[in-house]
C-alpha cells in the first residue's frame, strides 16, 4: 500500500504541476475520507509571488451552489419546510409559468431557465435580485437540462423567504459550528486570499469573481463563496457522515438521477459524465461540482473525495485546459485507490 501510495502521489503531483504557471499560478488539493485525510499538498503561488499553503483561500465560484445552496436546501428539506415537488409560486411572488417551476426542477437544471442574464449591467443589489427572479423559462420545464445560474439565485431567494434570514446569515450558522471559519461569501481582500482576474481595471481579491453574484453585493446562491482545502474537507466529512442532515437526505440528494433528453444531474450535485471534470471512472452513483474559478470537488460513492482549487481566472478567465487537467487527476485518483463499502447501502 505504502508503494502504491508513493506512486499515487507521484502521477498527482505531476499532473497538477503539469497547469502551474500555464492554467494557474498555484493550486491545493486535498484527498481524503470523511475523516481521515489521504493526501494534501500546495502547489505554486497565489500571483507568482506569495507561496500558496493549506489554509490558502479561494473563490469557490459555482462550487456554492453545491456547498452553500444545495445544503441550505436539504437542511430546510430535512426539518419539513419544502419537498421536492413544491413550486416557486409557494414561496416567492412570481408570475407563471416560473410559478410552477418545482424545487427539484431548479436543482436539477431542468427548469427551462436560461443559463445565466447580463441584467448586471444595468441593476444592483436588491433591484438586481428582484429582475432576476423575473425572468420568466425559456423551455418548457422538465424536459432538457439547461445550467442555470438563475436557478439557484432563485433558490437562495426562497432559502431567505422561508428562514427570514439573510441566505449568507443561515448559511453561516450551519457552517460556523462545525468550525468553518475560513469560509465565507466575498470575505475581502487578505494576504492568504487568491486573487482572480480583474473587474474595471483592478484585480479581484477576496471579492466574487461571477458578475451576478458580484453586484448582488457579493452573496448569491450560484457563486461567491469563499473556502480553502482544510474547511472543503470539514465539510465534506461532515456531509458524507450525516452530520449536517440525515444521512438518508444527503443518499437523496447525491444518488437520485434526474434524466432528461440531454443528460443527468443528481440533485445541485452534478451526475458524473465522461469528458467533464468527473473524469472517466466514476459512476452515477458518484456526485460532484466544479467551479469557473478553477475549483472542484468530486467525491465516488464509497466517500473517498478530491477536493482541487485554483485561481486559473488570475492567468487566463476563459481557459478549458484545466478541464484536461481534472480528468486525469480525478481518473488517477479514483481508479488507483481500492473503494471500501458503499456509504449507502
Amino acid at each position: 500500500m505504502r508503494r502504491l501510495s508513493e506512486r499515487l502521489f507521484r502521477c498527482v503531483d505531476r499532473i497538477v504541476e503539469e497547469g502551474l504557471n500555464k492554467i494557474y499560478p498555484g493550486a491545493t488539493l486535498l484527498i481524503g475520507w470523511p475523516g481521515e485525510i489521504v493526501y494534501e499538498k500546495a502547489y505554486g503561488t497565489l500571483d507568482f509571488e506569495r507561496k500558496t499553503n493549506l489554509e490558502t483561500v479561494y473563490d469557490l465560484a459555482s462550487v456554492t451552489k453545491v456547498v452553500a445552496t444545495t445544503t441550505a436546501v436539504m437542511k430546510l428539506f430535512s426539518e419539513g419546510y419544502l419537498h421536492l415537488h413544491d413550486t416557486v409560486g409557494r414561496f416567492l411572488k412570481v408570475e407563471k409559468p416560473k410559478a410552477d417551476i418545482t424545487i427539484l426542477q431548479l436543482l436539477s437544471h431542468t427548469s427551462g431557465m436560461q443559463p445565466y442574464s447580463e441584467l448586471w449591467k444595468c441593476f444592483r443589489g436588491r433591484e438586481l435580485l428582484d429582475e432576476i427572479l423575473r425572468i420568466q423559462p425559456v423551455e418548457e420545464p422538465g424536459k432538457k437540462i439547461v445550467y442555470s445560474c438563475l436557478n439557484f439565485i432563485t433558490l437562495m431567494a426562497i432559502v431567505e423567504r422561508i428562514t427570514n434570514q439573510r441566505f449568507d446569515e443561515f448559511i453561516y450558522s450551519i457552517f460556523e459550528p462545525l468550525g468553518m471559519k475560513s469560509t465565507r461569501f466575498s470575505p475581502g481582500p487578505s494576504e492568504n486570499t487568491a486573487p482572480t482576474s480583474e473587474r474595471d481595471g483592478k484585480r479581484l481579491v477576496g471579492l466574487a469573481d461571477d458578475e451576478l453574484a458580484y453586484y448582488l453585493g457579493g452573496v448569491s446562491g450560484n457563486a461567491g463563496l469563499f473556502s480553502n482545502v482544510k474547511d472543503l474537507f470539514t465539510f465534506m466529512s461532515s456531509l458524507l457522515r450525516g452530520e449536517i442532515v440525515p444521512k438518508a437526505v444527503v443518499k437523496l440528494f447525491t444518488q437520485k438521477v434526474v434524466e432528461a433528453s440531454n443528460g443527468k444531474r443528481h440533485l445541485g450535485w452534478m451526475c458524473p459524465a465522461s469528458g467533464t471534470s468527473s473524469g472517466d471512472v466514476l459512476t452515477e452513483k458518484a456526485f460532484g461540482h466544479s467551479g469557473f474559478t478553477g475549483t472542484t470537488i468530486w467525491c465516488r460513492q464509497d466517500g473517498l473525495f478530491v477536493i482541487f482549487l485554483t485561481n486559473k481566472g488570475f492567468i487566463k478567465r476563459h481557459e478549458d485546459e484545466i478541464m484536461r487537467i481534472r480528468a486525469l487527476l480525478h481518473n488517477v485518483v479514483f481508479s488507483n485507490i481500492d473503494e471500501r463499502k458503499e456509504l449507502f447501502n
